[in-house]
């Protein structure tokens, strides 16, 4: 199980996330989001973090040329795409992806071949701490899967048994919205790490 630890806003937060044993970090490149980081910022807290964990960035209604300088300016591994695209839109982008579907329904999850994160719909673009419906993944290969939305420390066990490549978390290890709860963040990552 890969677990991200989404949504950090400065390095004490990502390094205690990198040391409790997160896989993947996310910084949110999107200016409406309370939890909203600079490029250069994200940078700066990247270039002090250990090897081996990856660096994900997410954009929401950015144009492909801001995605790819994005990357480079920030230095991250992956970016991810928060918004409404085309799997032609994705393959003119010069940098490597995650699409992220914003599911309203069980067909919606289909979208996408290959690796995706999916997550609840919202207006705000994540971070709402909304579920997605666990039915809709019943008796399908969830191996290329990230879930997101509305996850916790306390209700992760209810994802045991349909193997997930992965799970997202960002308002559910929060103490306020931009600041972690260190406390939940390793919770969580230890509950994630039993299923």
């Amino acid at each position: 199980m890969r677990i991200k630890i989404c949504g950090l806003t400065n390095y004490d937060d990502a390094m205690f996330a990198c040391e409790a044993g997160a896989n993947a970090l996310g910084f949110v490149f999107y200016k409406k989001s309370p939890r909203y980081i600079s490029f250069e910022e994200t940078a700066k807290i990247i270039e002090k973090l250990p090897p081996f964990v990856t660096k994900v960035g997410l954009f929401v209604e950015h144009t492909k040329e801001q995605i790819e300088n994005g990357a480079k300016l920030s230095n991250i591994d992956i970016a991810q795409i928060h918004f409404d695209v085309t799997k032609d839109f994705l393959e003119t982008i010069n940098f490597k992806t995650l699409p992220v579907i914003r599911a309203k329904s069980a067909k919606d999850i289909q979208k996408f071949q290959g690796y995706k994160l999916i997550d609840a719909y919202c207006e705000s673009y994540g971070g709402s701490g909304k579920r997605l419906n666990l039915e809709w993944f019943k008796n399908m290969d969830c191996s290329k899967i990230i879930i997101a939305g509305g996850l916790t420390p306390d209700n992760l066990k209810q994802l045991k048994g349909f193997n997930f490549y992965g799970v997202d978390v960002s308002s559910g290890v929060e103490k306020s919205k931009g600041k972690k709860d260190l406390k939940k963040i390793k919770e969580f990552i230890k509950n994630a790490a039993t299923l």
